[in-house]
């Protein structure tokens, strides 16, 4: 199911239901932030909604040729603003959506609150799209799979090198916004740029590309423009080379503000991989998630521990990995670590962490075989992967997820890790 499009759709709904005319949409602070993600400003400007306002703001103008469009959660305070706007109403007619469930009490405060009667229809939109849950009938039956988080705490602890999980974890996204106001030199327009799938080509046919797949597009992509600009042409090597040139050509920032957008992003994120030692640290975190070399493993995050370039967190991430792969390892130099951290200056919280991610995801918990496995298909699998070897040492990794998925396909998975409820003519299918 695709959530976005879903809560596109029921928005939609809701400005149609309104009619033709001028529209003004009345938010509170989290249906702003959902409508913002569905939805950009030029669409929705399509829609005659030319007004966009907040239910708690005080000082909004009375426009008795604005029809309202009211998008909120039931909550007390939301339904308190509301009475008070319909005493004093600023539009002429007023076409009301809860996010949820609304009591009848309340329901009956707002009626006795209209009375000059503007209200033209009251929804709640959960109860009314009863069939959001409903599936689609299908020949076999779906089966309903449950995992648990602390099966595998390795991955989420492990630096990402596709673009959008990069953009999460570097820079963060917001709403679909990602703050670049603290980025050295960066121009006005730029200090916050918006990421959307839903409305930026480049964006969605690259979230899943590596890093070094998404500079080789930008590159080409400005290439391709140069090709146009037979005077002046420059090579392009780096993406200090392709900030360079977008700055100089003011005319290609306004032709091509999706590329200029993502030249910043890419080059911020490349400055804090190399700011933050990033290569050298994950190069370090696969070898701790997917070899078994104790001696190499401790002395590598010994050597990270002691260069001061790096960053307290990625400090305290490979001292975590250190310590769920080689939990219960006879040499352990874990206390040592430990040490390490504290003579880093790092702080009580975060070195608590490494013992609070063994209790949440360690040996004792976990039901899988994370570490070692002890199923022989996946030990073969395991033996020829290191015959073979990797293509690429930073993205080796696999999450178990992507083994258990497998299994379940080809119907091998543990009972003593799955057990199975339902009828056995659709487990044997």
């Amino acid at each position: 199911m695709n959530v976005t499009l879903a809560v596109k759709q029921y928005i939609s709904k809701m400005i149609e239901n309104s009619g033709p005319g001028m529209k003004v949409l009345l938010m509170d602070k989290e249906t702003t932030s959902i409508v913002s993600v569905v939805y950009t400003q030029s669409e929705i400007l399509q829609k005659e909604v030319y007004l966009f306002e907040r239910i708690d703001s005080q000082n909004r103008d009375s426009m008795k040729h604005l029809k309202a469009i009211c998008f909120l959660r039931p909550s007390k305070e939301n339904v308190e603003h509301l009475i008070q706007e319909l005493r004093r109403p600023k539009y002429s007619v007023y076409f009301i959506y809860f996010s949820n469930v609304i009591s009848k009490s309340e329901i009956k405060a707002l009626a006795e609150a209209d009375e000059q009667e503007v209200v033209a229809e009251v929804q709640q939109i959960i109860t009314k799209e009863y069939e959001l849950f409903d599936f689609r009938k299908t020949e076999v039956p779906p089966l309903l799979l449950i995992l648990d988080r602390s099966d595998d705490a390795i991955t989420p602890l492990l630096n990402q090198w596709t673009y959008q999980a990069m953009v999460h974890e570097l820079l963060g996204l917001n709403n679909n916004r990602i703050d670049l106001s603290r980025v050295p030199g960066i121009s006005k327009d730029l200090r916050e740029v918006v990421l959307s799938a839903e409305n930026d080509e480049f964006y969605a046919n690259n979230l899943y590309l590596n890093f070094g797949e998404i500079g080789t597009n930008i590159k080409n992509l400005m290439e391709d423009f140069q090709k146009k600009k037979p005077k002046g042409q420059q090579k392009l090597e780096s993406i200090s080379d392709m900030k360079a040139f977008v700055d100089n050509y003011p005319q290609f920032k306004k032709m091509s503000g999706t590329v200029s957008k993502h030249v910043t992003v890419v080059g911020e994120l490349s400055r804090l991989v190399a700011e933050r030692q990033l290569m050298e640290v994950s190069e370090v975190e696969q070898e701790l998630a997917c070899q078994n070399d104790h001696s190499s493993a401790q002395q590598s995050v010994r050597r990270l521990l002691q260069n001061p370039r790096l960053s307290e967190l990625d400090a305290v991430r490979l001292v975590m990995l250190y310590a769920l792969r080689y939990e219960r390892h006879s040499s352990s130099v874990l206390p040592s670590l430990m040490d390490e951290l504290s003579r880093r200056g790092v702080s009580e919280r975060h070195r608590r962490m490494v013992q609070a991610v063994v209790e949440y995801g360690g040996k004792r918990v976990r039901g899988s075989d994370l570490i070692t496995p002890t199923d022989a298909v996946a030990i073969t699998k395991q033996f020829f992967k290191g015959l073979k070897g990797v293509e690429n040492v930073y993205t080796q990794h696999q999450p178990l997820l992507h083994d258990t998925l497998d299994q379940l396909i080809k119907g091998r998975l543990k009972d003593s890790q799955f057990p199975y409820l339902g009828a056995s003519s659709l487990r044997d299918r």
